[in-house]
This record gives structure tokens, C-alpha cells and sequence, in this order.
């Protein structure tokens, strides 16, 4: 824990997609035998045990959730709330939970390999530099924007592909999720600068994508596997 100010996650699992394949929901398929959403809630638990946990959830699946705790014996403390209609919404739902003079993450559930490194470093910079902060990596294709005319070759060194944790003084999130609603808030930090906040880059990591395809599947499987084998 790095700063004298309490720490909190809201963990953003609001969806009920199936694009990745399967029967449920993509945060209650398992990797490695136990849902992915119990991944991503462990990552901040080890980073810091005393962190306040808010998991947003659809109200149709927290009794799937409960029984899933219950199945795998999960008893990592957080806390459930209602999804919205939007990811904003959900995470407005969340905000709630969290007091004013503490320092918030906003975290993808579909993130389980972001790393305790990556976390404490979000945290610290938001604390140290009372701002928001975003893990970003480098694009390594290709890219190009699409015109009236046709498309137009893009600098890809001018790009940078946005993870979570996004992490910000709670009040500055807080006060940002007071607008009102805009399609074209893709993340929190789109909303955060919008209101004035200012957001500051640190190094992502590569292992920390999102899990949306069957593919991104696989690769899970292939680096919870290989976590396995560092371990034994």
C-alpha cells in the first residue's frame, strides 16, 4: 500500500456479452479451474489485503456469483452492486461505495493478468502526483485512419493502446461522473479529462490485455499454464 490514503477498486464486470465464446458471461468462465472474476478480484487482494473491493455485477447473475463464491470457496472480501445500463453507469453504481478521501481504481474484469507491480505503480503516481493515471503500452502494428477518401497512414509511435487500472483521487472521479452521460466516454480517463482532470501515462504491461475473443482464450489458458509451471 503506498499512500496514507486508503485504496479501492471498482472492478467493472457489468457485462453480459457472450463474444468470447461459452454459456455465460465471459467474468464467470473459468481459467485455471476457477472464474476469471476471482483472478482479477485476487490481483488487488494480493497487492493490498486492507484494499475496499466493489465488484459491479448484472442483478440477473449475483445469485450465480454467491453460489460461485460458495462452489470455490472464495471468501475475499468485497463488496456487489448493481450494473448499469452503460459502463459509466456501472461505474457511477460503484462509485458510491467509495469514500471521498480515498484513492480509486477503475479496473476491467476481463483484465485477470494485471500485475501487482502495475497496480502499486498506478496507485502511487495517482497519490503522489494527485491526478489520474492510466497504463498504456505501445502499438505495434501498422495503423491507418479511415477518411472520406479512403484511409491515410498513421505514426505508430504516436500511439498508445489504454489498460486499466485507472486510477484517480476519488473526488476528482467522483466530481468528473457528475456529467451527464456521452457515448464518446470510452473510459475514465476521457471522462476525468473532460472535467479538467489531468491524466498522466505510465508503462503498461504486455500480459495485462483484455480477454474479448475465443483467441484472447486461449492465450489465458497458455499463460495461466505456463504461471503454473513457474510456480510448482
Amino acid at each position: 500500500m503506498s499512500s496514507q490514503r486508503k485504496e479501492s477498486t471498482i472492478i467493472v464486470a457489468g457485462g453480459k456479452g457472450l463474444r468470447a465464446g461459452g454459456d455465460l458471461p465471459k467474468q464467470f468462465q473459468p481459467i485455471g479451474g476457477i472464474p476469471m472474476l476471482m483472478h482479477t478480484i485476487l490481483a488487488f487482494h494480493h497487492y493490498n489485503p486492507q484494499m475496499k473491493i466493489v465488484v459491479v455485477l448484472p442483478d440477473e447473475f449475483q445469485l450465480l456469483w454467491e453460489e460461485l463464491c460458495r462452489l470455490h470457496d472464495f471468501i475475499v472480501p468485497h463488496r456487489v452492486v448493481a450494473g448499469g445500463e452503460t459502463r459509466f453507469h456501472s461505474v457511477k453504481n460503484g462509485l458510491v461505495e467509495i469514500a471521498d478521501e480515498e484513492i480509486v481504481g477503475v479496473h476491467d474484469a476481463a483484465r485477470p493478468f494485471v500485475g501487482t507491480d502495475l497496480i502499486a505503480r498506478c496507485f502511487e503516481a495517482a497519490g503522489l502526483h494527485d491526478c489520474g493515471v492510466i497504463p498504456v503500452v505501445e502499438e505495434a502494428n501498422s495503423v491507418r485512419l479511415l477518411t472520406e477518401n479512403g484511409s491515410q497512414i498513421l505514426d505508430r509511435q504516436l500511439l498508445r493502446l489504454v489498460q486499466t487500472p485507472q486510477v484517480f483521487p476519488a473526488t476528482r472521479l467522483k466530481s468528473a461522473y457528475e456529467t451527464a452521460f456521452d457515448p464518446a466516454f470510452t473510459d475514465d480517463a476521457s471522462l476525468a479529462e473532460k472535467s479538467g482532470v489531468r491524466i498522466l501515462l505510465i508503462k503498461g504491461e504486455e500480459s495485462n490485455f483484455k480477454i474479448t475473443t475465443p483467441f484472447d482464450w486461449m492465450l489465458a489458458d497458455s499463460l495461466w499454464q505456463n504461471y503454473i509451471k513457474t510456480t510448482e
